[in-house]
């Protein structure tokens, strides 16, 4: 599976920004799909996923209520929507598949990240 981000960039506190994963490969339909983060210095964290279906979706607790995760199975990509952006959500976000939505934080497959940068 590759995975392939986009959408990053700079926007200022409060803003919003849409990411956007395309996902190759075998069965990806069969993945679910999430994102992760990892701000400077620090590890990285899980942000949201969504199941095969997108019918099953699970946030952390920092971005529960301004990020939505969806996605579009005709077209094998992801998106995340941030609304309500902070500057404490800058990092370079990754994409990720795992074989298992119960696995969630320990995916199959990393992307290549996209940088979001909130100015205050």
């Amino acid at each position: 599976v590759q995975l392939q981000a986009s959408g990053g960039g700079l926007v200022q506190a409060g803003g919003s920004l849409r990411l956007a994963c395309a996902a190759s490969g075998r069965a990806v339909s069969s993945y679910a799909l999430g994102w992760f983060r990892q701000a400077p210095g620090k590890e990285r964290m899980f942000v949201a996923v969504i199941n095969r279906s997108g019918a099953s979706t699970y946030y952390a607790d920092s971005v529960k209520g301004r990020f939505t995760i969806s996605r579009d199975n005709a077209k094998n990509t992801v998106y995340l929507q941030m609304n309500s952006l902070k500057p404490e959500d800058t990092a370079v976000y990754y994409c990720v598949a795992s074989r298992s939505y119960s696995d969630y934080d320990r995916p199959d497959y990393w992307g290549q990240g996209t940088l979001v940068t909130v100015s205050s």
